[in-house]
This record gives structure tokens, sequence and C-alpha cells, in this order.
């Protein structure tokens, strides 16, 4: 069987369900991801006779395979879509790409009033930006429909009021139904879900309307009761996925990272870690999480080292040591540092049979380079001491023990592979996150 007929037999077996598509070439390269309300529809329209602009002509005679992952909404294809794009770079999505449909959130937060608005070019002046997202109107639509939830400005504040105001659409300062502060502190609710925090701001609303409810503070009690029943019934329109619910065995990355690292099921949650400062000078961590694949950056946690300035190594075994005191943050699958053996063998006593890996790239935190990875041996040593579970989590007590530190695998991937791909996106995450906050001390530094 030709590969053409392999194909059309493929696309045969296409839900009508949405979800996200990836077109490969010859080689098994992924050179193209979309999203689809309904894949079948989608999908197929790449190899109907219909008429296409040269790009896509161009584009769908490069097209010897395509997967597909199937998600809950259009939304949650939307969301997943634009990480998978992060993650693989496809060369096609860049040539055929419409810059105007490449979209971020912005919320003016470092205003006393902020407001809401959408840009394709986020700048360096202290708003807070999501993104970006693959497909503006689609964006925007979501957006509006959490307005009713999270009311929110989407003009600089004016003090006057408006029809907005009139249909809840506003906080409502100007007609003193809310304070600036009462505002602000919804607003980054609103930040949260969009970031893929759904399934816990709903839990925190939950207990904040029987909490306020106990003290006798019934109004705040009855605007919590208020967002959760409001987000109750959104998951039923729209969803921004919070990304528990993909099928994690779809994703390829995940399934080979499984069997490259001998583990008993694909990793669900991935944290990554970096260090970063100037000479020794404001020397912070990052910790980056990915759950099934995709960036959940309502986890994501910063620390400020306070033990070493000019030491990576115990910079790591601080962050890590500290990470592991936060009973109420769910245990990883798998932790992904930046750094080679003496890394790797400096943390593996204290995580237990927590699989902890290395990448191990002299300060290269791009792509398009040879993954050199740091992987130690599966055989464990010593005595077994029990790790708490943190509160919430699926996991079974973790067992802490010491790993014999003079065996240890390295393989090279290359940077076209799916696990590649995957451990340069957390790795960036982790080194830009640890980038933005080591700026932040510094400018705060600056000024005293």
């Amino acid at each position: 069987m030709d590969t053409r007929e392999a194909l059309k037999q493929k696309l045969d077996k296409l839900p009508a369900l949405p979800g996200v598509y990836f077109h490969k070439n010859a080689a098994g390269e992924i050179i193209y991801v979309g999203k689809a309300a309904v894949l079948k529809n989608r999908v197929r329209q790449y190899f109907q006779k219909s008429k296409k602009d040269v790009k896509t002509e161009a584009l769908v005679t490069e097209i010897a395979d395509t997967d597909w992952i199937v998600v809950d909404t259009e939304m949650d294809a939307l969301f997943l879509e634009s990480e998978m794009i992060k993650r693989y770079m496809p060369k096609w999505n860049i040539l055929l790409r419409d810059d105007k449909t490449v979209s971020y959130v912005r919320i003016s937060m470092n205003e006393e009033v902020p407001y809401i608005s959408f840009t394709r070019n986020p700048v360096d002046d202290g708003a807070t930006y999501v993104g970006p997202f693959y497909g503006k109107s689609g964006v925007e639509r979501a957006v509006r429909s959490l307005r009713r939830i999270f009311p929110y400005y989407v003009k600089p504040y004016s003090g006057k009021k408006t029809l907005d105001t009139d249909l809840g659409l506003t906080p409502g300062i100007e007609a003193g139904k809310c304070t600036p502060k009462d505002y602000k502190r919804n607003l980054r609710k609103l930040i949260r879900y969009l970031e893929g925090g759904r399934e816990k701001l709903m839990k925190e609303l939950e207990k904040a309307m029987y909490d306020e409810a106990s003290k006798g503070n019934y109004e705040l009690a009855a605007e919590a009761r208020n967002q959760l029943f409001g987000l109750k019934e959104l998951q039923k329109k729209i969803i921004f996925s919070d990304k528990e619910f993909l099928d994690i065995s779809s994703d390829q990355a995940l399934s080979e990272l499984q069997r490259l690292l001998g583990l008993e099921k694909p990793p669900r949650r991935i944290e990554g870690y970096d260090i970063s400062h100037q000479s020794g000078t404001n020397t912070v961590a990052s910790m980056v999480v990915f759950i099934n694949g995709a960036a959940a950056r309502s986890e994501y946690r910063k620390f400020k080292i306070r033990t070493s300035t000019n030491d990576d190594l115990k910079s790591m075994v601080e962050v890590i040591t500290r990470r592991l005191k936060h009973k109420e943050w769910e245990y990883p699958d798998l932790i992904l540092l930046d750094g080679g053996i003496n890394q790797v063998n400096a943390v593996l006593p204290l995580v237990g049979d927590i699989p902890v890996i290395g990448r191990d790239k002299s300060g290269n935190h791009s792509h398009n380079v040879v993954a050199h990875l740091v992987i130690p041996a599966t055989e464990i040593l010593g005595s077994r001491r029990s790790l708490p579970s943190p509160r919430g989590s699926r996991a079974k007590p973790r067992a802490a023990a010491l790993r014999n530190p003079l065996e240890f695998r390295c393989p090279e991937l290359s940077s076209s592979s799916h696990v590649a791909r995957l451990i340069a996106r957390i790795d960036e995450e982790a080194h830009r996150f640890a980038i933005a906050y080591h700026s932040l001390l510094k400018r705060k530094s600056m000024l005293k």
C-alpha cells in the first residue's frame, strides 16, 4: 500500500470531534499543527480538490501522514494548539501564519484600575500578558464569556457610568459597587482561569463560599457562590483547558519519554528547574510545571535563593529541598534539571523514587540543538524513608533513597525528536521564568 492510500484510509477514521491535528512529512517530522472544532471536516479539507492558495498547496504536497489528539471543546483545542506550536515550531505554521491571528490577552495590572484588551505584540510595559493564542476571534469570544463571572473594563477607567455598568459587565467602581482592590482580586482569578487553573480555582471558590458564610461574611460568600456557579455553567459551553482530561497516551513525546526512562506510565506532571543570577547577585530559581505535556502556568513557582549566591549546585539543592516541603503541591512524576551529572547526582538523595533527569546544554536554551540528557541508573541502593503525601495528590507516598551516583546514561537526541522538543520546551520556559524573576529583583535593587 502506497503512502497516499495509507493516509486516505487513516483519514476515514477521523472523529467528528474537536481536537488538534499534526501534519507530518515523509521523514515523520511535524510540519504543521492546527486546531479544529470538527476534526473530520477540517483535516479532510486539505485533501479535497478545491482551490487553495499557493502556500497551502505546497504544504499538502509534503503531507505524508497525519495524527490527532481529541479534546473536549473547541476552546480546549485552541489552548492545546498554542502549546504544541510553541513546542514543535513547525515550519509551515511560520510560512502560512497570518500575524493578525496571533493574539495575547493584555491585562493592565500595573494600573490602579486595570482594563483588558487584545494585542499581537506584547511589550515590557508592566502589564500581564496571557498567550499567545493562535485564533484571535476564539480567544476574544472566550474572554467575553468570562466577563459576566469576572466583570472587567475594556477601556482605560474614566469614572463615568456606561451601559456596561448597568448590564453588570464592569465591576461597578464608578457606581460604588466595588473597590479597585476587590476588582484586582477578581482579575487575578480570571488570569488563573485563563492560564489553565480552572479546577483548582473552582475548589478554592467553593472553600471560600463556606468559610465566609461561617464567619458571617454573607456578601463575600455570595460573591464566591456566584462565581463558582457561573464557572460550572460556563463549563457546559466554553472551556479553557486545564489539561487534566487529555488522552495522555496520544502525546508521542510523553509516550517516547516513558519508554526512554522505563517508567510504568507516561509522566503526567513534569517539573522543570533553572537557576539565574548575575555574578552571584539576586540569585533565583524557577519551577515550571507541565501537565500532560502542556504548560500549566498557574502551577509555576519562583524562589529567591537564601543559602548560596554563586554556586548553582547548592542553589539547585536548596530549591528542590524547599519545594518538597510544600505538602500542598502535588508531587511530580518527573523532574527536569538545568544541568548535568553533578546537578542530578546532588538532587537524587532528596527526591526518593521521583525520577530525575538533567539537560546538559552548556547554556544553549534554543530548540534547535541536540538534546544531551543525563539519566541516572534505575537501581536504588540503601534504605528507604517516607516522604509525606502532598495534599490533594493522587500519588502514593514517595520513598527517599540514595541511588548509585556512578552510573548514568547520557543519550543524545536529535533536535527533531518528540522527546527533545518537549524537553527543550520545558527548559525554555524554566529559563524564561527564572530570567524574568531575576530581572525583576535586579530592577528593584537598582531603585533602592
